[in-house]
């Protein structure tokens, strides 16, 4: 593993590379960084977040948490502590002071985004201040089968990010995605009704693949509800084709469907590149 993680690293093209590893001070990976971040919360809450969010018994959660090496020789080595026991406010402010910390080189200047003509579908990512309305949009889209808090959204952004897409300025699409493993998951999709989904669909697909290819990822998994499997065309038309997880054929992107897949959803896949980093021993 840690040779795959080593080949990751001297194939990124950022300055700085991110190693999130649950065990890393027991491997020899914590070697080759230059910093230890370690985040830290009580174990009770610990507990809680595993039973509400994984779905874990109690019992389940002690043992999880008592698998790990104790939390004291964590923080011992740790270089930044974020503490992860208040608001997710809190949080993102410790990361972001910690984050802009990290010496760097200058990067250039971003040029000026270019101005969208009407009518015009621009794609850009989402950001912790756009969570009020990221959560807006689902909650009204869906007509309130799926509502959304800013809150939900805010800790939502701690396992994915979102894609948003604007028209004429307005909130017109929300996707929200991740890269684990090296394996795109696009496990959310929402689209203002009458959005042409033929335009909507390359402009957010070339996003995220564009994104995913700075991550390395090998293949890309959507689960689409059943009313986006309709518009079969779309889908096709940027290179994704039905598949079950039986025929992805690759453990690591099997598993990643079996954990990711919403109940209802449709599979579709595309394979972003030929070469694997991450095989089984």
């Amino acid at each position: 593993m840690s040779h795959a993680v080593d080949l990751l690293v001297r194939r990124a093209r950022q300055a700085v590379v991110v190693i999130e590893a649950i065990k890393l001070l027991e491997s020899d990976l914590s070697a080759g960084c230059d910093t230890v971040w370690v985040v830290e919360a009580p174990e009770d809450q610990q507990i809680s977040r595993l039973m509400h969010k994984r779905d874990l018994t109690e019992a389940a959660a002690r043992q999880r948490i008592a698998a790990q090496s104790p939390q004291s020789l964590k923080l011992q080595a740790a270089k930044v502590v974020i503490h992860n026991s208040g608001s997710f406010e809190g949080t993102w402010e410790q990361v972001q002071n910690a984050w802009s910390k990290i010496p760097r080189p200058e990067e250039p200047l971003l040029r000026a985004p270019v101005t969208a003509r009407p009518g015009q579908l621009v794609v850009r990512r989402g950001r912790p201040q756009d969570a009020e309305e990221i959560a807006r949009f689902i909650t009204r889209v869906t007509h309130g089968r799926k509502r959304m808090t800013r809150a939900d959204v805010m800790a939502a952004f701690g396992e994915k990010a979102y894609l948003l897409i604007a028209r004429d300025g307005q909130l017109a699409g929300v996707a929200g995605w991740q890269v684990e493993n090296l394996v795109t998951r696009v496990d959310e999709l929402y689209f203002e009704p009458g959005l042409p989904l033929d335009e909507a669909i390359p402009a957010l697909m070339e996003t995220v693949e564009t994104a995913s290819a700075e991550l390395q990822s090998e293949a890309s998994l959507l689960f689409l509800a059943p009313y986006l499997a309709r518009h079969v065309g779309a889908w096709r038309a940027v290179g994704y084709k039905p598949q079950t997880v039986q025929g992805l054929g690759v453990r690591a992107w099997q598993e990643a469907a079996l954990e990711s897949m919403p109940r209802g959803a449709s599979l579709w896949f595309k394979r972003l590149r030929e070469d694997r980093v991450l095989r089984p021993l």
